[in-house]
């Protein structure tokens, strides 16, 4: 007698959905845990968080502030600091249900997602961030004394640092729609000129300030993320025709 393996065993809907809920719990309070762990800590990582603005005097401008933004950062920090565990409750909820060919594209495909929004967020730190306070402080040194309140300023780092991780996630996007036969790459690749248009309005969108360097930086970076997705897509696309279809062996004639 043989045993079927795990993956090659079908789980009733609502075992799926028993499974989908425990891992969105772990997910969750794994989040939650790093997030207080980040909380203990918060104070060292604000003063990271500022030192791009190392000559800008940070105001607490209502009782509390500095509480609710503490509590922000842990927040956001926690989220980030738990993406590895969470793409691994994703990778152990999809791949037993996957055929072999599949798990070659789909798994990197997660992963990859996880590092493209780590990615971002460092290019966020590095790039945007600089440039847009460069150009915000420059603008105005001869006029204004710069006192900005804590909560504001942090609130315009964070969600430029998370905005530009999200952003990284259009190759994945597009990978996800190619391997499931919903576009082609080139019918993505004909539609590039639209493609610009969106970008400079997503980079519009997702940059908290006014600033043009941030808003070009960043645009230009979803359209080369893009051009790099629609290249996954037709990579992808070549890899699976040269993947043989899984056969089951010939059962033996009496």
């Amino acid at each position: 007698m043989s045993i079927e393996p795990y993956e090659d065993k079908q789980m009733p809907l609502l075992d799926h959905l028993e499974e989908l809920r425990e891992r969105v719990i772990k997910s969750l309070i794994a989040i939650i845990l790093c997030a207080i762990a980040s909380l203990i800590l918060v104070k060292p990582l604000v003063k990271i968080l500022e030192a791009p603005a190392s000559s800008i005097h940070f105001l607490q401008l209502s009782p509390g502030e500095f509480l609710f933004v503490s509590i922000k950062v842990a927040g956001y920090s926690g989220l980030i600091i738990a993406i590895p565990y969470i793409v691994f409750q994703i990778l152990s909820f999809v791949l037993p249900g996957l055929s072999q060919n599949e798990k070659k594209l789909i798994a990197p495909a997660v992963a990859g997602s996880a590092i493209l929004f780590l990615g971002g967020i460092f290019f966020a730190w590095k790039a945007l961030l600089p440039a847009a306070l460069n150009f915000l402080i420059g603008y105005g040194a001869e006029v204004v004394e710069p006192l900005w309140s804590i909560e504001k300023y942090l609130d315009f780092v964070l969600l430029l640092m998370v905005g530009t991780g999200l952003s990284f996630q259009i190759p994945i996007l597009q990978l996800l729609l190619g391997l499931l036969g919903l576009i082609k790459w080139q019918k993505m690749l004909s539609a590039w000129r639209w493609v610009l248009i969106a970008s400079a309005i997503a980079g519009a969108v997702i940059t908290p300030s006014t600033d043009p360097i941030t808003m070009i930086l960043l645009a230009s970076s979803i359209y080369i993320l893009f051009l790099i997705g629609v290249l996954l897509v037709a990579f992808t696309d070549k890899f699976k025709g040269q993947i043989p279809p899984t056969s089951n062996p010939p059962s033996n004639a009496n």
